[in-house]
């Protein structure tokens, strides 16, 4: 079994439980206050999570060959639904969506996390479950921040799930960074070295992840959560922490330039 897919498993239902442990309580007022993510409410957050939850296990449903392979109108289908709940409704559904997403996983295997493969038509090639399971984690991880961010301006991701994830960006998921990562925005080269782990982001004609630290041109200095929330959008100056510091020929604004967030 891959102990990638194992750790990767285990930080989803760790963030699904502190995430659920949270959203079960909240107000109607709480679930319709403005969230992390830009132009949307916490209810919101929480119907994205859901509904990417029901495809996401019915993709994984098919790779195991319990259903065929949804259409191309179910993704849409689902979201419409979602999109037409109430805010109560939309955290109910997540509750009990991403409850069954997590023990789908859970449930897998050591031989199905080792061969089993999905196919995505968005992706060039069948992923493992690691992988799968990083691509849901990465949408997880920095969702489930947004959620708590409403409520705690010094919200930081899960330490499990932000180690996972740098070595599934640096890795399988590095495709990902072609598509978050903006390089065009920087008229040189940066070698980023990540100070507290061991990876250097790169940035040239495009962005990438790569192991070790090289010869950098600047480093990044900070936990390896503010790293990932760097990469996804979501270390605006109001939410870094003030042991983050950026040193060398690229500067912290530059680099969220670069990373403007989904």
């Amino acid at each position: 079994m891959s102990n990638l897919a194992a750790r990767t498993i285990d930080a989803l239902a760790h963030e699904h439980d502190e995430l659920a442990a949270l959203a079960a309580d909240l107000t109607t007022d709480e679930l319709t206050a403005s969230s992390g993510a830009d132009d949307w409410s916490v209810a919101q957050v929480l119907s994205h999570l859901g509904s990417g939850a029901e495809i996401g296990l019915a993709n994984l449903r098919a790779a195991l060959g319990e259903n065929d392979v949804p259409d191309d109108d179910f993704n849409q289908s689902v979201w419409d639904r979602w999109n037409a709940m109430t805010p109560t409704q939309q955290r109910d559904g997540f509750l009990e969506h991403n409850r069954a997403s997590v023990d789908a996983f859970e449930a897998l295997t050591d031989e199905q996390r080792a061969s089993l493969q999905v196919v995505l038509g968005f992706v060039p090639q069948p992923l493992t479950v690691a992988a799968y399971a990083g691509m849901r984690l990465n949408e997880v991880a920095h969702h489930s921040w947004d959620v708590r961010v409403a409520g705690d301006r010094d919200a930081v991701l899960q330490e499990a799930s932000a180690t996972a994830l740098l070595e599934h960006l640096g890795t399988e998921l590095g495709f990902l960074l072609g598509f978050i990562g903006k390089a065009d925005r920087l008229d040189r080269k940066v070698e980023l070295a990540i100070s507290d782990a061991d990876f250097t982001i790169v940035v040239d004609d495009s962005v990438s992840l790569e192991p070790g630290h090289g010869r950098p041109t600047a480093t990044f200095a900070g936990a390896p959560e503010a790293v990932l929330r760097l990469i996804a959008g979501r270390l605006r100056p109001e939410h870094t922490p003030e042991s983050v510091a950026v040193t060398g020929n690229v500067t912290l604004d530059e680099l969220r330039d670069v990373f403007p967030g989904y």
